[in-house]
């Protein structure tokens, strides 16, 4: 492995060279009075006609730009520094108030006082998230479905419609193009140390903002339009989350934390001010501030793992613009872009942890993509949780005692630390497709239990009306669920049986919780395996809402019942009701039983058996078919219970003879 204080730089010569010297070359002074009016207006012309365009088809020449504006980015950084904060709230805080987040450029005016290097960047990091929020909120006046890539929204007509083209590709110097500095990218992906982002363009992306925000009224008026934010995404379940508890991150650990980074072979030296930062900021409750700053410095740390255990040091630099970085996408890949295994999983001590850990809060679609929502903005970093810093904050403790030095085992042992490395240990999936469906199992299953509990006329009353037959259609149904229960024992737990009640003693949710908390692998889940897996969330889904459907329509007839409110047809459909509810519970339990079965051999059975997997496959969806019948059949618009029994009659049928060929997915793994 490379020595991290051997790397001197993550920047590749050219990018090293765009960011750090050339918008130094020009040295000439520039006069603020060019571009600023006296009462704080941006002079748009004078600032655009430092962009500079390629003579074969018009686009823009970055290299000669950002030579060009060198000299009005450090005249703008004096200007500001020239200002007391007083000063300045007063000339520009009003102009800020399009992007929804003036405290945040207020300090960033604040951050170029000092010049702190750190401070600078983390500054640009939350600059360019919040600023390409509010991009995407004006971009939303004139077009639907915002571009996710910065990128792609700076090149968009809509924005080009509202502050002009030639405004966009000023910005597009600074952001957004693998072409121009790219600070945003840079930054958010680690590349850049504190002391290679010049303080000048952050002051420059500051007077761009209020500049854009003058734009903007113009355009406002003009147009009567009114511009309206997107609400931020708000984490919501964060005990789901809760996998480091915050109990263990105390200032004793921190500070441990703290001499880990100065010894831990997973930190460059050069990145060493954005971890004490990063530590120093939680420490201070400032929790977005320390995510935001770990985030970059994880993936380093990975990439620098990554490019030595796959022999590719070169990719430990930033990629020039006819490449691809190499991003956490690539790092948690099960192969190469090349085909060949990624070597990356091996190194790590426990490669499925540090795997599902990252894949569940920066990847996974139903999971917290933290990484995501903090970069574009989509985050109120005002009220950003504990519970989710402290899950960044302990994983990054627990990767840097595992790579500590050799002499460092004892403080792997520390009373202290121990505890957040037995958490690491102990970490299952929550977020992946797979974990999800036992979610949706367990809560499913939970509300076919309130059944239990629904207020039901006394049985006598029900059998007087009119027209009613007996429960034998129903009885027999019951009885075809107790045979397939019967052909299912084999692939259960032994004791969970009882040959006097079948379906009581194996449809529990007991049953269902041991099953669930099987560890199933769910790193690198093949395609078809994650096919089965949507299927059967689907049919999970179903269930779920037939359950909550007859929880509602229970409850309204037996009110209505009570109080004499159903006409004669009512009555005998709420008699047929009650009737449906005695084998639709036990049916749709055993579809859950089935469902985590399915789940318990899924793996093996898609690598074993491929065709036996497509017929399966096809069965499962005719039994999703079942249950949004189901779902339509007890809705109370429908009511048609009689078609409910016919419809499970013949589905039941269909099970039974399925387990009877042996092609059920559990058997095909054995």
């Amino acid at each position: 492995m490379a020595l991290p204080d051997s790397v001197t730089t993550c920047l590749s010569q050219p990018v090293h060279y765009a960011i750090c010297k050339l918008g130094f070359e020009k040295t000439d002074t520039y006069d603020i009075n060019n571009i600023l009016s006296e009462n704080g207006e941006v002079y748009w012309q004078a600032v655009t006609e430092h962009v500079c365009y390629l003579e074969s088809d018009q686009s823009v020449d970055y290299i000669k730009s950002i030579r060009s504006l060198g000299p009005v980015c450090e005249s703008v950084n004096l200007y500001f520094k020239s200002l007391t904060k007083e000063q300045f709230v007063i000339q520009y805080a009003s102009w800020f108030h399009w992007t929804n987040c003036t405290e945040v450029f207020l300090e960033v005016f604040d951050v170029l006082q000092y010049t702190q290097a750190t401070e600078v960047a983390l500054g640009l990091m939350k600059l360019t998230s919040c600023l390409e929020r509010a991009l995407g909120d004006v971009y939303l006046l004139k077009g639907n479905d915002c571009p996710f890539l910065l990128r792609d929204l700076l090149a968009s007509e809509q924005l080009a419609d509202v502050f002009g083209r030639a405004v966009m590709n000023v910005l597009r110097v600074f952001i957004g193009s693998p072409h121009g500095l790219n600070l945003r990218n840079v930054l958010w992906h680690g590349f850049a140390s504190p002391q290679e982002i010049p303080a000048k363009y952050c002051a420059m992306l500051l007077f761009l903002t209020t500049g854009l925000g003058q734009l903007l009224q113009t355009y406002l008026l003009q147009t009567k339009g009114v511009l309206v934010h997107r609400p931020y995404v708000i984490f919501i379940s964060l005990e789901e989350l809760d996998a480091f508890p915050g109990k263990y991150l105390n200032n004793e650990i921190l500070s441990i934390a703290e001499e880990l980074v100065k010894m831990s072979s997973f930190v460059l030296k050069i990145m060493l001010p954005f971890w004490i930062a990063a530590l120093t900021a939680f420490k201070q409750s400032r929790y977005a501030d320390s995510v935001i700053l770990l985030l970059p410095q994880l993936e380093v740390g990975l990439r620098l793992l990554f490019t030595t255990s796959n022999k590719c040091p070169n990719r430990l630099l930033t990629a020039e613009s006819s490449a691809l970085y190499t991003t956490f996408d690539e790092m948690l890949a099960k192969h190469l872009d090349n085909e060949e295994v990624n070597q990356l999983p091996g190194v790590l001590e426990e490669p499925a942890m540090a795997s599902d850990f990252l894949w569940d809060f920066l990847n996974h679609r139903e999971g917290p993509r933290i990484r995501d929502r903090l970069s574009h903005g989509e985050i109120n970093l005002e009220t950003f949780p504990r519970e989710v810093a402290n899950q960044i904050v302990g994983f990054a403790i627990t990767i840097l005692c595992r790579f500590s030095d050799e002499d460092m085992f004892s403080l792997k042992e520390h009373v202290v630390i121990k505890p957040l490395m037995n958490c690491a240990s102990c970490y299952r999936s929550r977020f992946h497709p797979i974990s999800q469906l036992k979610k949706q199992v367990l809560e499913c299953m939970k509300s076919i239990h309130l059944w239990a509990e629904l207020p039901t006329v006394p049985e006598e009353e029900v059998q007087k009306i009119k027209g009613l037959e007996g429960n034998s259609e129903a009885d027999s149904l019951i009885l075809m669920i107790s045979e397939i229960i019967s052909q299912l024992q084999h692939y259960m737990p032994q004791n969970c049986c009882s040959s006097d009640d079948l379906i009581n003693s194996v449809l529990t949710e007991r049953l269902l919780v041991g099953l669930c908390d099987t560890r199933i692998c769910t790193l690198y889940s093949p395609r078809p395996v994650l096919e089965v897996v949507a299927v059967l969330r689907r049919i999970s889904a179903q269930c779920h809402q037939v359950s909550q459907q007859v929880i509602a329509g229970a409850g309204l007839r037996y009110t209505q019942w009570i109080n004499k409110a159903l006409r004669s047809r009512q009555r005998h459909n709420y008699g047929r009701m009650l009737d449906s509810i005695k084998f639709l519970s036990p049916v749709l339990r055993l579809i859950l039983l089935l469902i985590t079965l399915e789940l318990v051999s899924v793996h093996s059975v898609c690598k074993k058996n491929p065709f036996g997997y497509q017929q399966y496959l096809k069965f499962l969806k005719s039994v999703l078919q079942y249950t949004e019948n189901l779902v339509t059949y007890t809705s109370p618009e429908k009511n048609k219970w009689d078609e409910t029994m016919e419809l499970t009659k013949k589905t039941l049928i269909k099970l039974r003879k399925i387990c009877d060929r042996k092609l059920m997915l559990m058997h095909l793994a054995t």
